[in-house]
């Protein structure tokens, strides 16, 4: 069943709810176009398209950084509104975004400071900050650098961290921007095992379509702030007419 056609879930069961949401910047482009989009929970979900079809205003609105020209964004039930500064805050706990860099995300002398950074903002008591950091660093395989300054880590061992720091939020919607890019394939592999181990809704943004196949039961294609197609990754990869007039190719080789 296509899930642009689906119908009405129960509110219970959904992340993430955009009804006809439209956004367009200062200048006058218009990134998204009549959005609709519901993610259950604990769905992963690949979000694919090229360069400029208005993949990364869309998560933007999912935890209140731009605010919908048109139209509304539900997370968990709760109406993200950027003017409403109590109910944004718990929305933004609820979403945690992973960047493409995770250079964007670290900053502080050791890898623990990182990773307590967020639950010490969120004015929790000593223990349940290093009960929620150690946590966190073990579900990505780096407690033992608790320590270590995060520049002396490898790009990998960086990018867990920068997961880390989010999961030690305990939020409920994981958002990935590009998460498999510049990884060797060991890193590769070693950061899929931990996303596909994660209890939480996963919404990844990438050009990889093997990570994507690999990791996400279901993708979507946004192509000029519209979705084109929502349905099981395996069918829509294995569409080339799809792909090809989507700018979206798999590696030369790869099968499904």
């Amino acid at each position: 069943m296509n899930n642009l056609e689906s119908g009405a879930m129960n509110v219970q069961t959904l992340s993430i709810d955009v009804t006809n949401l439209r956004y367009s910047y200062p200048d006058g482009h218009q990134a998204l176009n009549g959005v609709n989009l519901k993610i259950k929970r604990g769905e992963r979900v690949a979000l694919l398209g090229p360069n400029g079809a208005g993949k990364t205003t869309l998560v933007m609105h999912l935890n209140g950084i731009l605010e919908a020209t048109e139209g509304e964004v539900k997370i968990s039930g709760e109406m993200v509104d950027s003017k409403n500064k109590e109910t944004l805050k718990e929305i933004r706990q609820r979403v945690g975004i992973v960047f493409q860099d995770p250079d964007d995300q670290l900053f502080m002398p050791t890898v623990f400071e990182d990773v307590a950074f967020g639950p010490t903002n969120m004015g929790l008591d000593k223990a349940t900050i290093e009960e929620r950091s150690i946590q966190a660093l073990q579900m990505v395989d780096m407690l033992e650098f608790k320590e270590r300054a995060p520049h002396h880590l490898s790009f990998g061992q960086r990018r867990r961290v920068a997961v880390a720091t989010v999961l030690a939020m305990e939020p409920e919607i994981l958002i990935l921007d590009e998460p498999s890019s510049n990884l060797d394939p060991a890193s590769r592999r070693e950061l899929s095992e931990i996303l596909l181990s994660l209890n939480v809704t996963i919404l990844m943004v990438t050009h990889d379509l093997p990570y994507a196949y690999e990791i996400c039961e279901r993708s979507l294609i946004l192509n000029s702030g519209k979705f084109v197609a929502d349905s099981n990754t395996q069918e829509i990869l294995r569409d080339s007419a799809l792909l090809r007039a989507n700018r979206l190719e798999l590696p030369k080789g790869f099968a499904i």
